[in-house]
């Protein structure tokens, strides 16, 4: 179990997916993906979805994520932020809001 006061440093974001790319240096299967994030701006992500997603279909689709993550390194790209899913025996399905939101709302 966490406290509380871990979870809120946290910072969730919802953000709209601008780019989507095969990541062919990636060990398992990804994409990389750049997100604009509003005022924060435009973040990249390596995402291991592409047994569930195509490119063409994640451009313009909104996503949560975790904007103040840090650096992971993957290859020779570095992934700024990280997307939330869940997972299902296809793999991971984005968590996604249900209704449009502006680029950069927090998550409460």
């Amino acid at each position: 179990m966490i406290d509380y006061s871990t979870f809120e440093k946290l910072d969730l974001r919802v953000g709209t997916i601008l780019i989507a790319k095969d990541f062919p240096k990636a060990k398992k299967p990804a994409y990389q993906l750049e997100i604009d994030f509003g005022p924060i701006g435009i973040l990249k992500s390596s995402a291991q979805i592409t047994n569930r997603y195509s490119p063409k279909e994640l451009i313009g689709k909104q996503i949560i994520a975790i904007v103040n993550i840090g650096i992971r390194k993957i290859a020779d790209f570095e992934s700024q932020c990280l997307i939330l899913g869940a997972t299902d025996d296809r793999g991971v399905i984005l968590l996604t809001p249900e209704i449009k939101i502006p680029n950069g709302k927090q998550v409460l």
